[in-house]
């Protein structure tokens, strides 16, 4: 009578095991104290040896047979969705980081002087050997050092002239060429000084100037908040043909309101010839961006962040 019992339960289980695994899973609990139970599953009839309620979604240990093991499958574990991050690629290119190691040397140095400013600095005298052109671990002599503005000096030499061409050829400045930097050994009426590193040659003549501590940028970038609009004047170097992560200077300072971090969009002028014979003016054509990095009042100097075209002297700059 009790085989008969547990037979009825357990077909009384088999019409919820074709349902929901809820269904089964309300019925099969009743069954874990029997040690061996008999069960209906794909038209066969299993006797389960081992029953675990908590192995919802796994398989059922069950024996077929009297040498036979099998598993009964159960419905396939939920698949659970949870938020997460999606990334897309964006239709507008994103401004590059600044390159730091190409900028450095442009924050400490004073690249922008006064038409008579290194007139009144210290001076090269030469060096004991009498060599004419000098170089980094060279000890030379130096002319009218002050003892009170550091031991660490940048040498200088007179660049071209800075002019404006939108407005009348006005003087902006002279460009000072960096060449090295020194450090005093004695200071005297002639003071003795050892030449640290050198980019350039240096000559007897050559100015110094005291060196100051370059401030990393940290400022963000962005357009400036009123319209500007300028040129590009000169490229350090003197090259013809500028391309990205070239240094440029443009003629816009303080006075018109250009800030470092301010992001500017190079365009290219240009014309066409009509069948007449008469030059018509083309729409400006966008050829890269420029971020501003070092500001004096009539002039700037500046990073090329990206061009489309090589960028020449006398290109367009404005808000973009």
């Amino acid at each position: 009578m009790r085989n008969w019992t547990i037979i009825s339960v357990i077909l009384f289980a088999s019409l919820f095991s074709d349902a929901s695994p809820a269904a089964a899973g309300s019925v099969l609990p009743a069954l874990a104290s029997a040690s061996h139970v008999l069960m209906s599953h794909a038209g066969r009839l299993w006797r389960v040896a081992a029953y675990r309620p908590d192995s919802v979604g796994g398989a059922l240990l069950a024996q077929a047979g009297p040498n036979h093991a099998a598993a009964i499958p159960q419905h396939p574990a939920t698949i659970r969705l949870s938020p997460r991050i999606r990334t897309e690629k964006s239709a507008v290119q994103a401004t590059p980081s600044i390159p730091l190691a190409k900028i450095a040397p442009f924050l400490s140095q004073p690249l922008v002087i006064g038409e008579h400013a290194l007139e009144q600095a210290p001076v090269i005298l030469g060096s004991g050997d009498g060599r004419v052109i000098l170089s980094a671990g060279d000890r030379i002599y130096v002319g009218g050092l002050p003892s009170d503005q550091g031991g660490v000096w940048q040498i200088f030499r007179a660049g071209k002239v800075l002019i404006d061409p939108d407005r009348n050829d006005r003087f902006l400045g002279h460009e000072a060429v960096y060449l090295g930097s020194a450090e005093v050994i004695e200071f005297a009426a002639v003071s003795t000084v050892k030449l640290l590193h050198s980019v350039r040659e240096i000559l007897r003549g050559d100015r110094l100037v005291p060196a100051v501590a370059a401030k990393p940028p940290d400022y963000p970038l962005h357009a400036p908040d009123l319209p500007l609009s300028g040129r590009i004047i000169s490229v350090y170097d003197g090259v013809n043909e500028i391309g990205e992560n070239a240094i440029v200077t443009l003629n816009l300072g303080v006075e018109d309101g250009i800030k470092p971090g301010h992001v500017l969009a190079v365009n290219r002028k240009s014309e066409a010839r009509l069948h007449a014979g008469e030059w018509m003016r083309l729409p400006d054509e966008r050829i890269g961006l420029v971020l501003v990095f070092r500001v004096f009042d009539k002039v700037c100097y500046a990073l090329v962040m990206q061009s489309t075209q090589v960028i020449k002297v006398m290109d367009s700059v404005k808000s973009p």
